[in-house]
């Protein structure tokens, strides 16, 4: 199953890694605080970096093998 790394610019400045295997569901959940603690409170976040993988595992670990 395909997969994303993803990387959040919160509105304070910092960032967010994740990965998802439906990234448009992910992004929204984050903006509607349903996504992680960190993202929650530095509100609103943007898409900053994403990675495509053929595999959800290997976007988790960052792996292209």
């Amino acid at each position: 199953m395909k997969g994303y790394l993803y990387i959040f610019r919160c509105s304070d400045g910092s960032y967010y890694t994740g990965s998802t295997i439906d990234l448009d569901k992910r992004m929204i959940e984050h903006q509607e605080v349903k996504g992680a603690n960190h993202t929650k409170k530095r509100l609103p976040v943007e898409l900053f970096y994403v990675e495509e993988y053929l595999r959800i595992d290997s976007a988790f670990y960052g792996k292209t093998n």
